[in-house]
This record gives structure tokens, sequence and C-alpha cells, in this order.
């Protein structure tokens, strides 16, 4: 039986604001209705891929389309001067979210994590990058960090370099203090390792970049979503993340950065809607964030992201965390009691988010996920985008089950039941 001291969260009540999660599923999700299983609920367990998205969200993005779908920053008519202001609105409530007193300025709405990397990779490091830098990124990097960075120092000429992990699933910060020199102009590295569920200790990072004159980029992505976060403690001068994943619409993410290389960097991208003056020989640029947001935003959305971390900040970002630790310790050593499951990354804990990839002797992941898809159980399978940290573990994909608010110790057994039965189908 749940008891509040067992789990931080009112789960039953959240899991009513995500009317997804009474659906049935199952059998062949291309032929509903007609798979043998296809009436059991859904266990929706590909959080770190993206999390479900409450009423209230949803009714955001409604609201603004039935009452003042408009252009900003366009026009002086009421419409449009209303969505400018809850756009703009939009970016004061992320930055205040994630700590950045600056406010507005220093937050830039992107489609996602991803162009975040694309636009700090292009604006800043193409111009500030050659022959002789360096880049240091860590061996658990998404491909958004890991190929953006890669493809970058190719075109300049720079150096990337890799912090290890060690057989734990932690970064070796010994070799890191070597890897970062003199030479290093960028530190990129993940928070949460969306693989290893490994949090990274970034501020740390920061202060060896900040040694050597260098700056640091953040993933955020798996970290936004399920802590608290505060970048000026973490002296972060570049963190993104993603809405998707924190209970907010899919194509709106953020990138914060600090005022001062803001306003240093050119734009990534050109058109209307961040230009402050042209002429048929050169332009120049609106003020802060807007000149990094050319073309008609993804206003909607943005304004729907404040309605999720609204919604977050309601329930409580450390309440938040410790339910996804509390599920991760317990799916963790409940896998751990089979000596054909291998586990990667750290022991659950203080230093592990709420994820936990794995691998069952003889069972592709995918064959796995498929088994588990049947039974109404939604994983993620594959190589996570991780595919260099794969190499390195020595396997080709994994299987990932990762948790948020609304999951329940009930749904982790349901996930270890279906490894069971994939275990005696395939024995």
């Amino acid at each position: 039986m749940e008891t509040q001291e067992s789990y931080p969260l009112d789960v039953e009540s959240i899991r009513e604001d995500f009317p997804i999660l009474d659906r049935k599923v199952g059998g062949d999700a291309n032929a509903p209705g007609e798979g043998p299983d296809d009436d059991v609920p859904l266990v929706y367990l590909d959080n770190a891929a993206t999390s479900q998205t409450p009423k209230r969200v949803v009714e955001s993005l409604v609201d603004y389309y039935y009452g003042y779908n408009a252009n900003v920053h366009r026009g002086i008519h009421h419409l449009s001067q209303e969505a400018s202001v809850a756009y703009e609105e939009a970016h004061d409530r992320v930055a205040e979210f994630v700590g950045a007193s600056g406010g507005r300025e220093e937050i830039v709405f992107t489609k996602n994590t991803t162009e975040a990397e694309n636009l700090v990779a292009n604006s800043w490091g193409l111009e500030a990058l050659g022959p002789g830098d360096s880049v240091v990124l860590t061996e658990m990097e998404h491909h958004a960090s890991l190929v953006t960075w890669q493809q970058t120092a190719k075109k300049t000429g720079a150096e990337v370099r890799y912090i290890p992990v060690d057989d734990d699933g932690r970064l070796d910060m010994d070799r890191a203090a070597e890897l970062i020199d003199d030479s290093t102009e960028m530190v990129s590295a993940v928070h949460v390792s969306n693989t290893l569920g490994t949090v990274n200790p970034v501020a740390e990072l920061a202060d060896l970049a900040h040694e050597q004159d260098a700056f640091v980029f953040v993933d955020a992505a798996q970290s936004v979503p399920n802590r608290p976060v505060d970048v000026e403690a973490i002296d972060a001068d570049f963190f993104a993340f993603s809405a998707h994943k924190m209970c907010g619409p899919t194509g709106v993410g953020a990138l914060y950065g600090k005022r001062h290389l803001l306003e240093e960097m050119e734009p990534h991208l050109y058109g209307g809607g961040h230009v402050r003056k042209v002429t048929f020989e050169d332009a120049t640029w609106e003020e802060l964030p807007w000149k990094f947001e050319a073309g008609t935003p993804n206003i909607a959305d943005g304004i729907a992201f404040a309605e999720a971390i609204d919604y977050l900040d309601e329930i409580g970002m450390e309440r938040v965390r410790r339910h996804e630790e509390l599920l991760a310790e317990y799916a963790y050593d409940r896998l751990a009691e089979f000596d054909d499951i291998e586990i990667y990354g750290p022991p659950a804990g203080a230093d592990r988010g709420g994820l936990v990839s794995f691998n069952l002797d003889g069972v592709h992941s995918h064959d796995l996920s498929t088994i588990l898809s049947e039974r109404g159980v939604a994983v993620r399978a594959g190589d996570h985008c991780t595919q260099p940290l794969h190499d390195k573990l020595g396997v080709p994909a994994s299987t990932r089950a990762s948790f948020y608010l609304y999951n329940t110790r009930e749904e982790i057994d349901a996930l270890v039941e279906g490894v069971d039965e994939a275990r005696e189908l395939f024995a």
C-alpha cells in the first residue's frame, strides 16, 4: 500500500491531470482492437524521451488559439499586444524557474535542447574556436552535444577531448582536471545522463573551466524536468533544456546564456522579427533575447511552456526529485535481483536520476521492448542517442525505463513482470 511516507507526492491525484494515463493499449499498434492484449492499461515509462502533458497545459494552448491568436512584436492591435505580453512573460517565467536573475534577456526560446546547442556552436563556436583550441566533452554526451561540437571542431580545426566514464558510470574528475587546460575554450557536459542516470558535478566542471578562462555549456534536458536547478549557483555560461520533457508541449525549449555572452554573439538565423534597422547594405539586431528568435516564433507552445512550469512549481521540484529517486531505487533493486540482467550506471541514490537502463541476457532490447509493449509497458530501446557510450559499454543497445511524477511502484512491478515473460519466451 502506497503511503505519503513512501511517496512525497499525491500520485493518484496527479494522475487525474493526465487523461492519457487511462488509455488501454497493447496488441498490434497498427490494428487497434485486434491484438490479444488490446485492453491492458498503459504503463508509460518513457519519460526521458517525452513526458506526458497535463490538461491545464493543453488548455492553455486552446485558450491562446481561441482567445488571442496573433503574431507577436509586429502589431499594435489588441490581440498582438496580448499575445506579445504573454509570450514575453513566458520568458520571464522560465528565467525565474532556473534562477536566471537577468530575466527574459538571458532566455532564448529554441525548438529544443539540440537547437540550443547548435545556436551556441554556430554563433559562438564558429567565431571563437580555431586550431590549437580544445572543446572538452564527456563520454556520456547525448548526440545533441557530441555531434554538434564534433562537427564544429571539424570546421574550425579545434580538438575534441572526452572526460572518461568509469566502471560505475561516473566521470573521472581527476582526468577532467587534466583535460581542461589552457587550450580549452568550451566544456560541454550533460547534467544528468539520459542513458546512465548519472548526475554529474556540473558546478565542479564549471569551476575547472573557469579556472582556464573557458566557458561551460550544461545540457540540462534530463535535470530541469525533475529537480531544482539554479544556473547561477552552477555558474553555467550556457544552459539548455526542452519543454516536452517537463509536462510541456513539443517544439519549444530554452537556452539560458549569461547576458554579456549573448550580447557579444551574432544571431545564428536571419530574417524578420529580430532586426532593429535594415538597409540595403547591412542590418542591426533587436535587443535580447529577440535577436536570436528570427521569424514568427512558436508563440502558443512558448506560453504553454510557462504553464507547465507553473504546474511543476505548484507540486514542488524537490518533491518531484525525491519521488523519482525513490522510483529509480525501487526499479534498480527489483532488476538487480536477477543475475541475467545487467544494469548500467551508478547504484540508485543521490547521484542517480529517475531512469534505469539495462539488458537482459540473450534478448535484444528491441525484442524486449516489443514484449513489454504488448503488456502495455512503454520503454525506450536502442542507443538513446549515445552511440559512443554504448560502444564503450560493449553493447549495441539497451532498454531504458524512465520515471516521472505520475509513475508508481506498481508500474515498475509491471515492468519486471514483462521482463520475466521475455526471459521465459527466450529461454
